[in-house]
C-alpha cells in the first residue's frame, strides 16, 4: 500500500493570525484563539499516485471543528474529495505514512467522518465546492516570522494569510469567516 501525493495546501480557521497552533520561528505553538477550532483545509494533488491508481489532478477539502477544552480534542469533519477513493483513505491516515500519521485529526479522536464525493474547483489561493465550500485567501499576513504548520509540514516554511473569505454550508458545518487566519504551503506526503 504505497503512496506519494504532492501539490498545494490551503487553509482557513477561524483564529487570529498568526494561528497559535502554527510554529513561529521554530517555537511550538498552543492552543485555539477561541478554544473552538472551525475551518477549511484543501489539499490540490498535482501529481501522485496510490498502488498505482493516479492521483495527480485531484483534490479535496475538509471542514472540520474541535473543542480544546474537551478531552483529546476530538475531531468532527466532513472530507470532499474529487478523485478516486485512495485519496480519501491517504488524507484519513488508513493508508500510514509517517507525516500523515501526525495530522491531528488522524492522531486524535474523531467524533464524526462524512466522506463526499464532488467537484472542486481550485484557482490562485482558493478552492471550492460547489455552492458548499468557498475558501478564498490571497493576502499575506505581515510578518518578519518564519511560519510553519504541522499539516504541509514543519520541515519548510509557509505563507501565513489573512482569508478574504470562507463561507460553509455543507449539512455538518455552516459559518462564515473574513479577516481571520489563513496559510498555504506546498506539501509532499508519501507512505
Amino acid at each position: 500500500m504505497s503512496f506519494r501525493i504532492a501539490g498545494v495546501y490551503l487553509e482557513a480557521c477561524n483564529c487570529d493570525a498568526i494561528c497559535p497552533c502554527r510554529r513561529i520561528d521554530g517555537v511550538a505553538g498552543g492552543r485555539s484563539t477561541h478554544g473552538v477550532c472551525f475551518g477549511a483545509l484543501s489539499w490540490r494533488v498535482d501529481e501522485g499516485e496510490a498502488d498505482g491508481v493516479d492521483l495527480g489532478g485531484s483534490g479535496a477539502v475538509m471542514t472540520y471543528s474541535y473543542d480544546d477544552d474537551v478531552a483529546g480534542s476530538p475531531w468532527t469533519l466532513v472530507l470532499h474529495v474529487d478523485g478516486p477513493d485512495e485519496l480519501a483513505e491517504i488524507l484519513l491516515g488508513r493508508r500510514g505514512g509517517t507525516h500523515v500519521e501526525t495530522l491531528p485529526w488522524v492522531r486524535k479522536p474523531t467524533v464524526s467522518i462524512e466522506l463526499r464525493s464532488a467537484r472542486i474547483a481550485f484557482g490562485d489561493g482558493e478552492a471550492r465546492v460547489g455552492n458548499m465550500v468557498r475558501l478564498r485567501a490571497t493576502t499575506p499576513f505581515e510578518t518578519a516570522s518564519t511560519v510553519s504548520c504541522i499539516v504541509p509540514g514543519h520541515d519548510r516554511p509557509g505563507i501565513e494569510l489573512v482569508n478574504d473569505e470562507v463561507t460553509v454550508a455543507d449539512g455538518a458545518f455552516d459559518f462564515e469567516l473574513h479577516g481571520t487566519c489563513a496559510f498555504t504551503r506546498a506539501f509532499d506526503y508519501s507512505g
